[in-house]
């Protein structure tokens, strides 16, 4: 017990933690805001491919990291417009649509890579963000930019949700569309504009993986996180300050695990190790998915007039 009490007091564990957490929190905000709206985003997984592809070729090529990131959201919001004029517009299968954005956005991205780089034995790569040094929390200090915009954007969200007409309307879309149109507002536009707005922070997402924790693209790099990050909205009660707490303990579990298989306190198959985030997260997701509250009309096509 004492090498287990050693790994929780380290900081590097802390360190890792927030690591793995930034794709976790910045996907799971992008679900939130669509499902908010009323529209389940299966195309997280195949958006965060592209994000994460698009933002490191924009780089590669010369861009500025920065300009990189905006690459990034501008290819996750190009998908999230595909997945609402197909689910909003013409009312298709919101779960057909999203593995279909999540098949396409991926065979491109893959695509993309095999004509740009046709040759390379090893994955070309890039400058990443670098560590911001010069903030004196030592655990930040450890961590880039995409961290701190991460967490910058929980209460941004949390406050745009419910602190504003326009994150009203939002939940009014997810609660109640007829209520929302009765009151003059477009269930359409509004739902349309939430999904580009979630499907942007998924790029994004995608983006951090290849611009900040590695710095070169690969094919599943992303490695489920996407539908760890549908899995997260629905532990955080479709709030943004759970689905950090929730993303925070995902990410918890991972970093222990992996730095229990190096430390050899249990003499246990490692497969094991790689089972528990995921054992102790739908674990968790059980207790809590039973008292949740989720939008009523999350999953439910509208068509204007209609009651």
């Amino acid at each position: 017990m004492t090498e287990l009490f050693d790994i929780l007091v380290n900081p590097a564990l802390w360190v890792a933690v927030l690591r793995i957490a930034t794709p976790l929190i910045l996907g799971t905000l992008g679900v939130l805001w669509c499902e908010r709206a009323g529209v389940l985003n299966l195309g997280i997984e195949g958006i965060m491919v592209a994000g994460a592809f698009a933002g490191w070729l924009a780089v590669y090529h010369g861009l500025p990291l920065a300009v990189g990131v905006l690459v990034a959201a501008a290819t996750g919001a190009a998908f999230g417009l595909l997945h609402a004029g197909l689910t909003v517009g013409l009312a298709v299968s919101q779960h057909v649509s999203g593995l279909g954005i999540t098949l396409l956005a991926t065979a491109l991205s893959y695509y993309g890579y095999r004509v740009s780089f046709p040759k390379v034995e090893r994955p070309p790569s890039i400058e990443p963000f670098a560590p911001m040094d010069w903030l004196p929390i030592p655990i930040l200090a450890q961590q880039t930019p995409m961290t701190l915009l991460a967490l910058v954007l929980v209460p941004l969200t949390a406050w745009l949700l419910y602190r504003t007409p326009a994150g009203l309307a939002v939940r009014m879309v997810g609660e109640s569309p007829q209520a929302a149109e009765s009151q003059g507002l477009s269930v359409a536009r509004t739902r349309t504009a939430a999904i580009v707005v979630g499907s942007a922070l998924m790029g994004v997402a995608g983006s951090f993986i290849t611009l900040s924790a590695f710095n070169a693209f690969f094919f599943n790099m992303i490695n489920g996180r996407g539908w760890i990050c549908v899995a997260l909205v629905v532990f955080a009660s479709w709030r943004p300050g759970k689905a950090l707490l929730g993303a925070l303990l995902f990410a918890f579990f991972d970093a222990l695990q992996l730095r229990l298989q190096q430390s050899g306190v249990f003499d246990v198959p490692y497969q094991l190790f790689l089972m528990l985030p995921y054992v102790l997260s739908i674990a968790a997701l059980v207790l809590v998915a039973r008292k949740a509250s989720y939008p009523q009309a999350l999953m439910k096509p509208y068509r204007k007039g209609e009651r």
